[in-house]
């Protein structure tokens, strides 16, 4: 699976959030395209983009959240680049089945985006508007990926958000415990082909061996219920 990541920060330069999501990044499979950086005059070359949609399955964009919405450059992407006969329309048909998803930054908390609370809506009844563009479009919508008050997390909750980071740019559209397994043991296989010591990779052998025998014991656990339901 290859995913286009589309990011729209007009001042990502000073963003710290931003500059610790591009340090998370995976080494292949992903596209990092930022798109103040290549359309500082704003004149988007369309038929670049609409290639560069073709050629990924998973589309994400990634923003900070400005009046509930997004930065201005990424609003106008979506006029130009999403057209009639190509995204939508009777033989507009080129991203049906592709997965269309959100990573949204915010300063703010977010239990305040919830009925009841300082903003009244939750994230995602602020991103219908982008619902409804995935809709139009044909295309799988996924959960936002909220991103809040990054400044004020420990080091702990930074190692846990890049971990739900990656998950969102590379694992399956499949949010159950074995869809997940598998994904943290690739990944653990990723980094053991690094040049990690022998020690190292000797303990990330053991932690996929345990990984592994884990999941034959709820395995075997979920066979012993079933069979108990049949009596």
């Amino acid at each position: 699976m290859r995913t286009l990541l589309i990011i729209s920060h007009p001042s990502i330069a000073d963003s710290h959030t931003q500059r610790f999501l591009w340090e998370s990044l995976p080494e292949e499979g992903v596209s990092w395209h930022h798109l103040e950086k290549e359309y500082p005059s704003n004149q988007i070359d369309i038929q670049k983009e609409q290639t560069l949609l073709l050629e990924h399955d998973r589309i994400l964009f990634q923003f900070p959240l400005y009046w509930y919405s997004s930065p201005p450059l990424l609003k106008q992407w979506q006029d130009e680049v999403l057209t009639e006969g190509f995204a939508y329309g009777k033989t507009g048909n080129l991203l049906t089945g592709k997965e269309f998803g959100l990573i949204v930054t915010t300063g703010v908390h977010e239990r305040a985006y919830q009925a009841g609370r300082e903003e009244k809506f939750t994230i995602p009844e602020l991103m219908r508007p982008f619902e409804a563009v995935a809709n139009k479009c044909g295309m799988i919508y996924l959960p936002v990926l909220l991103l809040a008050r990054f400044d004020y997390l420990s080091e702990s909750e930074k190692k846990a958000l890049l971990i739900r980071y990656r998950q969102y740019l590379t694992n399956q559209n499949d949010d159950s415990l074995v869809a997940r397994e598998q994904w943290f043991k690739q990944e653990l296989r990723t980094y053991g082909k690094k040049d990690f010591s022998e020690e190292d990779q000797q303990l990330i052998e053991l932690l996929i061996e345990q990984m592994e025998e884990n999941r034959e014991q709820l395995d075997d656990l979920l066979f012993t219920l079933q069979e108990l339901e049949e009596l």
